[in-house]
């Protein structure tokens, strides 16, 4: 489970203060085997999720008198109390699975700009602005040219001209050949910039998928990211998926 995901599960921003040193000392505990804590290391954490500093010498004194805390021998260092540690487990069971969440910040593509739900494609998007963000750039050029693909795809059938993209035994071409249709295609009519775009966007994933001593790099992609936002909401537009 994600801090993001326990925090929310929690309801962390409703707890007071001792419940909050409890939640946080439990969630280190089994994420990060780490047994005993420093209040001042609770607090830092505190700071980071935006709440205020606690005065340590006051929270410190809070924890001695709980029985959910026992001492760690140093003034202010302790662990979760057993008794409280078996509590809390019964209450997070899932805790320590694995989270499948992407956590990501809009960087590439707004997620707004998908008004329809298709869990794929907001799969897709979290995952591209995600990667960008934790300077996966290869893995980002590849999923990049992935969701381009599939919206030609959505584009096409939405249009009901899939015919165009399709060989003989009625399977997609290579995105190669979509584009070059895409370019002069008068039914899906694409503006001009990004007619001028697609083939860029497909290069810098092939690269990354096929280029052996190639690396993308936050440059290679930051140089592309605004003509291929506004070629995915286009083609957002196209395949239905906004309106």
């Amino acid at each position: 489970m994600s801090l993001t995901e326990y925090l929310t599960k929690c309801k962390f921003s409703k707890q007071t203060e001792l419940r909050r040193t409890v939640l946080l000392a439990f969630y280190h505990l089994r994420n990060n085997d780490e047994a005993s804590f420093e209040v001042t290391g609770i607090a830092d954490s505190l700071v980071k999720l935006g709440y205020p500093r606690p005065n340590t010498s006051r929270l410190a004194a809070t924890l001695k008198k709980s029985r959910m805390f026992v001492s760690d021998g140093a003034s202010q260092s302790f662990k979760v109390h057993p008794s409280t540690v078996e509590t809390l487990d019964a209450e997070f069971p899932d805790i320590r699975k694995k989270s499948e969440a992407v956590i990501s910040h809009d960087s590439v593509i707004p997620e707004l700009l998908l008004q329809k739900e298709r869990a794929f494609i907001k799969s897709l998007i979290k995952q591209v602005n995600a990667s960008y963000e934790n300077n996966i750039f290869d893995g980002c050029a590849i999923l990049m040219r992935r969701l381009l693909e599939i919206l030609l795809i959505l584009s096409y059938q939405e249009l009901k001209i899939e015919s165009a993209i399709q060989d003989e035994t009625g399977q997609f071409k290579q995105l190669n050949s979509i584009i070059d249709d895409a370019e002069t295609n008068k039914t899906l009519a694409l503006s001009r910039n990004t007619r001028d775009s697609l083939d860029t966007f497909r290069k810098i994933g092939n690269f990354s998928a096929h280029k052996i001593y190639y690396n993308a790099s936050r440059k290679s992609i930051e140089r592309i990211i605004l003509d291929y936002r506004a070629s995915i909401e286009e083609l957002l537009y196209k395949s239905n998926l906004r309106t």
